[in-house]
C-alpha cells in the first residue's frame, strides 16, 4: 500500500478493494458475453459486493457478528439469482454466486490489513473461473481409482506417518519415523511420475514413456519397453528409450539423496549430473537414427499404481533390512562386505538399500564407503537391466541395449578409479 501513501489508509483500502473485486468483474462480464443464458454479476456488481464487505467491516469496527449478518444477506441476494437463473434456463452453475460471496470476503479482509490473503483469494477465483473448460476436462480424465490412489498417499504421509515415535531403537539405530518418511518421500517421486503419465496418457512417444517411466522405475519401464519392442522394428528408438530411463534413474536418486543425506548428495551430486545428462542425451541422439521402420509409436499407458499399502509395508520392511544388513556387514566384513551388499542388491531394487545407506551415513557407514557402495548399486542395477533387455526384447534393441547399459555401467564406477 505504499504507492497509496499521500491517501489516507480507508482510501487506499477503497482502492485495492475495488482493483480485486473488478478483476472478478470482469472475467465473469466476459463469460456473460459468451454464454446464451442468465449470468449473475459483471464488472459493476462484483466491485459493489466488495465495496458492501469492506464498508460492513469498517461500520462494525472488526466485530465479526455484523460482518457475518451482512454476510448472509449477500447470500440471500445471490440465492435469488441463482433461483432466477434456473428459473429462466435451468442452467444450474453456482461459480458466479460463490465468487460472489468470495468477492465479499475480499472487502473484509482488505480491512484487517490481510493484502497477500486477499490477493490469493482473488486471483485463485479468476483461475478457477477462467479455467472451467479445462478443469472439467482434466476432472474427465480422472478416474475413480485415482482417487483413490490420491486417498492412499495422504494416508500413508498425512494419517500414519504423524502416528510412528521419532526415536531410535536397537543398537541399529531404527527411527519409526524416519523409516516411514523415507517410504512416503519414495511414494511421493514415483506418484508424481505416475500422475504425470495418467495425464498423458495416450500422448507422446517412446521417449516420453523413458522419461516419465524412468522417474517411476527405470526398471519396469526397462522391461515394459523390450517386450514392446519385441513387435517394431525401431531398435535404435527403443534401445536409446531404454537409456534414457536409467538416465533419469540418476535424477531420480539424486532428488533422494538431496532429501536425506546432504553430506552424501553433496559427494554425488556431480556423478549423478554426469551420468544422468551422458544417459539422456546418449539416448535422444541413438533413438534418432534411422531404423527399417519409421511408423510413429504410440504410447500405451503402464504403469500400476505406485501407492498400494502391502507394496509401502513391503518397502518399509526391505528398507529396515538393509538398515540392519548394512550395519553388519561394517560390523563383520568391512567396507568389502557393504560393497559386496551394494552390488547383489543392484540385482533388485536399489531403492530400499540406498536409502539405508542415507540412514546410516556418516553414524555407521563412512561417507566414502557409503557413496562408492551407492554408485556400485546404481551400476549393478544397470547391468541387471542390461540383461532384462537382451533377454524380451528383439534381437538387435536387445544388444543394442545390452551393449548401451553396460557402458552406462561402468561410467557409473569411473568415480571408484578416479576419486572425486
Amino acid at each position: 500500500m505504499k504507492f497509496f501513501e499521500w491517501l489516507p489508509p480507508e482510501g487506499a483500502h477503497i482502492i485495492f478493494v475495488l482493483f480485486l473485486s473488478f478483476l472478478v468483474g470482469l472475467e465473469r462480464e466476459e463469460r456473460k458475453a459468451a454464454e446464451d443464458h442468465f449470468a449473475f454479476g459483471g464488472v459493476r456488481t462484483f466491485p459493489l459486493i466488495g465495496l458492501v464487505g469492506y464498508s460492513m467491516a469498517v461500520l462494525s469496527g472488526g466485530e465479526l457478528l455484523p460482518q457475518a449478518l451482512g454476510f448472509v444477506v449477500i447470500a440471500a441476494f445471490l440465492l435469488m439469482a441463482y433461483w432466477h437463473k434456473l428459473a429462466s434456463s435451468g442452467y444450474s452453475g453456482v461459480t458466479s454466486e460463490m465468487s460472489g460471496l468470495a468477492t465479499y470476503l475480499v472487502g473484509a479482509l482488505v480491512y484487517r490489513d490481510m493484502y497477500w490473503i486477499a490477493t490469493t483469494i482473488t486471483v485463485s477465483s479468476i483461475l478457477l473461473l477462467e479455467l472451467k473448460t479445462r478443469l472439467e476436462d482434466l476432472a474427465k480424465r480422472i478416474e475413480s481409482t485415482d482417487i483413490l490412489t490420491l486417498a492412499k498417499f495422504l494416508l500413508l504421509s498425512a494419517v500414519v506417518l504423524p502416528l510412528l515415535p521419532d526415536t531410535q531403537f536397537s543398537q541399529f539405530q531404527i527411527n519409526p519415523f524416519k523409516a516411514w518418511l523415507v517410504v512416503v518421500a519414495v511414494s511421493a517421486v514415483s506418484y508424481g511420475s505416475y500422475v504425470l503419465q495418467r495425464l498423458t496418457k495416450g500422448q507422446g512417444g517412446v521417449i516420453l514413456a523413458a522419461l516419465l517411466g524412468g522417474a517411476y522405475s527405470s526398471t519396469v519401464t526397462t522391461v515394459v519397453l523390450a517386450r514392446r519392442s519385441a513387435t517394431e522394428q525401431q531398435p535404435h528408438l527403443f534401445s536409446g528409450g531404454i537409456l534414457i530411463a536409467s538416465g533419469m534413474m540418476y535424477l531420480r536418486l539424486a532428488v533422494l539423496l538431496a532429501l536425506f543425506n546432504q553430506e552424501l548428495m553433496s559427494r554425488l551430486a556431480l556423478p549423478f549430473v554426469g551420468l544422468a545428462a551422458l544417459a539422456i542425451g546418449t539416448g535422444l541422439l541413438w533413438s534418432r537414427r534411422k531404423d527399417a521402420s519409421t511408423a510413429q509409436v504410440i504410447r500405451h499407458f503402464e504403469p500400476k499404481n505406485p501407492l498400494e499399502i502391502s507394496a509401502a509395508l513391503l518397502f518399509a520392511l526391505l528398507f529396515v533390512g538393509m538398515l540392519v544388513a548394512t550395519h553388519l556387514a561394517i560390523a563383520y566384513l568391512g567396507n568389502a562386505g557393504v560393497y559386496t551388499l551394494a552390488a547383489v542388491m543392484g540385482v533388485t531394487d536399489v531403492d530400499p538399500f540406498i536409502m539405508g545407506i542415507t540412514q546410516s551415513a556418516p553414524t555407521l557407514t563412512p561417507l566414502q564407503v557409503a557413496a562408492s557402495a551407492i554408485l556400485i548399486a546404481a551400476s549393478s542395477n544397470n547391468v541387471v537391466k542390461g540383461i532384462y533387455a537382451f533377454a524380451l526384447s528383439s534381437r538387435p534393441t536387445g544388444i543394442q541395449g545390452l551393449g548401451l547399459l553396460l557402458g552406462l555401467a561402468a561410467f557409473g564406477l569411473l568415480p571408484l578409479v578416479w576419486p572425486w
